[in-house]
């Protein structure tokens, strides 16, 4: 049976029901004229044919995927703007060099790190959630090259010349972060609802990889949260910002009144992986307690932090100093 056109009472727009192949079609053309609003029927119906006959596979568009997998509750970090680029873009038209050359496109001065991240991984994401539901086959992507740098991480020292610079919650938040491993937008995330100073824990969401962890809080952490001036009501941010972007104006000016090396808030959460791993903590531990999402991930980063012959200083209680971390992030 033809999809058939109708009006609801009172409305002005077409839209069509029927059934295709023992199949229960039904949807809005958005148009009220007519004619075209056939044609649109027309070509919803050539569709389901066509997704009959040769499977899911041939009519499932980018948009079709990206909804299933949003409704799944996947990440969707940075997924809009692939989104906006693909729209009704086949799947099966979406390749290996379409989305390279898509990620130039949409980042044509970014970094290969950047297009990897914010445009080749969540258009993978989408197509291979879709092949995992069986609509679609997999697809394999070849990254960017990035150049391996080594990251500067933060030390306990910093950030207690940091915190000693700057107003409550900001000193609060850059101990929050080398105290817990979080990531900026994880931090500033984090209310006042989803902190227990009693139990020392928090629970943080983590953006990147999708999921909640509930983290230590350490005496030194729980004193500086506690010195918040604060109403503390649940749905209130802890650390008063509503995103990463307002940290970084304040942040800059701290740094340059306390005199220390200038660092990024990013540096917080490479210095808590650092200096766990100079203690000796195993990494599958540091993983978990920092939130990576696997062990291969924190090696790979953070490789340069074991190799320092003098951390073994740690096992006569001494503590590392800025100087000792430079020279292995020197190294």
């Amino acid at each position: 049976m033809s999809l058939k056109l109708y009006r609801r009472r009172g409305g002005k727009i077409w839209h069509y029901r029927g059934t295709i192949a023992g199949r229960r079609i039904r949807g809005s053309t958005e148009t009220e004229d007519k004619t075209r609003a056939q044609r649109i029927a027309a070509e919803r119906e050539q569709r389901e044919w066509t997704r009959h006959l040769d499977g899911p596979g041939a009519t499932l568009t980018f948009a079709d995927a990206a909804i299933a997998y949003r409704e799944a509750g996947k990440p969707t970090r940075f997924l809009e703007r692939v989104e906006d680029y693909w729209r009704d873009t086949l799947v099966r038209d979406v390749t290996d060099q379409a989305v390279r050359s898509a990620a130039i496109k949409l980042y044509p001065v970014g970094s290969a790190a950047t297009r990897n991240r914010q445009a080749v991984v969540p258009t993978q994401a989408v197509i291979n959630y879709a092949a995992e539901n069986g609509w679609c086959a997999y697809l394999k992507v070849k990254r960017f090259k990035v150049d391996a740098k080594i990251k500067q991480p933060a030390t306990l020292e910093w950030a207690e010349a940091f915190a000693a610079h700057a107003s409550p919650h900001l000193g609060a938040l850059c101990l929050f972060m080398f105290g817990t491993g979080a990531r900026i937008s994880e931090a500033v995330a984090v209310t006042w609802g989803d902190v227990d100073l009693s139990a020392r824990t928090v629970t943080i969401r983590q953006t990147k990889v999708g999921n909640e962890r509930i983290a230590h809080l350490q005496p030194r952490l729980v004193a500086a949260l506690s010195n918040i001036p604060s109403n503390r009501r649940p749905d209130e941010r802890v650390f008063r910002y509503m995103h990463r972007e307002n940290v970084r104006k304040v942040w800059d000016k701290t740094i340059t009144r306390a005199g220390i090396k200038r660092l990024s808030p990013h540096s917080c959460r490479h210095g808590f992986a650092t200096t766990m791993l100079h203690a000796g903590i195993d990494v599958k531990t540091v993983a978990k307690m920092g939130g990576w999402r696997d062990v291969t991930t924190l090696v790979k980063t953070y490789a340069h932090a074991m190799g320092d012959r003098t951390v073994t200083d740690v096992v006569f209680g001494t503590n590392l100093t800025q100087e000792q971390t430079d020279k292995v992030a020197s190294s």
